[in-house]
């Protein structure tokens, strides 16, 4: 899906893997870990996209800083243009994207090889993709949720969303069409019978993106909230840098099971933030884009920088006595009672962290007026091994109240708050899919920052 480019030279510490299984997909596989890593660290399979190629990948995306910095392993499939004529995986092929078949099967044994290599813990094991690497990356974990913690999928399509190549230009430009059951009926029909959790999903997608269009964001937001059980209203949305709107869509515990990433003004491509501030990753090229770091904002969805799901052991508890303090129009104030052996507290806003303290109270700043913000808090070993975290309160900081329309759909889109495509009425900014444009369908849309909106059906 994307258009030819030259790879950078093989990046640093990346090494390739041979003997890895039988591999009918005909894929190669390359690996990074830091050195001296701990047995029982995490797992990230991290698939380009069309035309790159794993060093390619490896080099721009940021993927090995953070496996520097919180210490876990990246495996990174790669295919060829014998497989393909631009290298993309071929997520719209049954033969190469359903479970124990082709390019699907050969990532899995990847991940066996990895294992058995670096003793991986198999609870933390995830994977991530750009475009077409988007698109089959959507398909393994489908196919594999007995596998995968959690996924991330960028520029990419829902799972099983084409089933043969002609279709694959239909997924890329327009909406399928479908219903959030239909689309999450896809999933479970994968690997019919699974009655297990479901990864958590985090959905990258650019407003300006003309190869994979935006809609591809809302159809694959529809299909993990349907498989998770959940609503396509937003738990909570918040502005993040380079035009970025967040919305997340909590589980029955507070936790973000789906997140949405819309980029403003993002053409196709990965979201990289070069620099050394905290939370900038990667460097810019050919489908590498300048606007937010999401490899970055991934790692914390994942928990690969602090709690994951907890899996018993020593772990400490969870702080008790979570309560917001005081809010202002811009920070919250949150306090906790102490645990024992605790060397520091993670402060946790919507599932990703957003600072940490030796003490039992945290001001959180820089938010928005009039909004409601979810935190947990985990405490922290003099190891630096991070606790259950608690569980999750609530603070609505102060000020305007965010301005909320109720109309039909076209009239939404008459006044500027949405927009319409192939019959379909989409949200300004969050790109939510509202129904047809027509007269006799009526949302609720709540602005969140200037010319982006939300459907707020349940509540403003």
């Amino acid at each position: 899906m994307l258009t030819a480019a030259a790879p950078p030279a093989a990046a640093a510490g990346l090494t390739q893997v041979t003997g890895f299984g039988s591999n009918p997909g005909n894929l190669a596989m390359y690996e990074y870990a830091p050195a001296g890593l701990a047995a029982g660290a995490p797992l990230v399979i991290a698939m380009h996209g069309c035309v790159q190629s794993a060093s390619d990948y490896h080099s721009h995306s940021g993927w090995a800083q953070f496996a520097d910095s919180y210490g876990f392993a990246v495996v990174y499939p790669q295919t060829n243009s014998t497989n393909n004529s631009l290298s993309c995986f071929r997520w719209f092929d049954p033969a190469q994207s359903t479970r124990g078949k082709g390019e699907a099967l050969s990532v899995k044994q990847m991940i066996d090889k990895a294992v058995a290599q670096y003793g991986s813990d198999t609870s933390r094991i995830f994977i991530t993709g750009l475009s077409a690497g988007g698109g089959q990356a959507a398909n393994l974990l489908a196919d594999y949720p007995d596998v995968f913690a959690g996924g991330s999928i960028a520029s990419g399509l829902p799972a099983q969303c084409a089933t043969a190549q002609a279709a694959a230009s239909g997924c890329q430009n327009s909406s399928q069409g479908l219903t959030p059951a239909q689309w999450g009926a896809k999933v479970r029909n994968s690997y019919p019978g699974y009655s297990g959790p479901y990864p958590r999903v985090a959905i990258w997608q650019g407003s300006a993106d003309t190869t994979v269009k935006p809609v591809n964001g809302t159809e694959l937001r529809d299909q993990w909230t349907d498989v998770w059980g959940l609503s396509q209203t937003a738990s909570s949305t918040r502005s993040l840098t380079g035009g970025t709107t967040l919305s997340s869509y909590d589980d029955a515990g507070g936790r973000p099971a789906v997140e949405l990433y819309s980029i403003s003004g993002m053409a196709h491509g990965l979201a990289v933030d070069p620099g050394s501030g905290t939370g900038q990753c990667g460097s810019t090229g050919s489908y590498y884009l300048d606007t937010i770091c999401s490899t970055y904002y991934t790692a914390a969805f994942w928990g690969l920088d602090g709690p994951g799901d907890g899996d018993g052991g020593a772990a400490l508890p969870a702080p008790a006595g979570l309560t917001v303090s005081g809010t202002t129009g811009s920070t919250a104030s949150l306090s906790w009672s102490a645990v024992t052996g605790a060397a520091s507290y993670g402060v946790y806003r919507g599932g990703t962290r957003v600072g940490s303290t030796t003490g039992t109270s945290y001001t959180d700043t820089g938010l928005a007026g009039g909004t409601s913000y979810s935190y947990t808090v985990a405490a922290v070993d003099s190891a630096g091994a991070s606790g259950t975290a608690s569980g999750p309160v609530t603070a609505t900081t102060t000020g305007s109240v965010p301005k909320c329309y109720t109309t039909d759909n076209y009239h939404q889109v008459a006044a500027g708050r949405a927009h319409q495509s192939g019959g379909y009425t989409y949200a300004n900014g969050s790109e939510q899919n509202m129904g047809l444009y027509n007269l006799f369908v009526t949302h609720t849309l709540k602005e969140t920052s200037a010319g982006s909106y939300v459907i707020a059906d349940t509540g403003c």
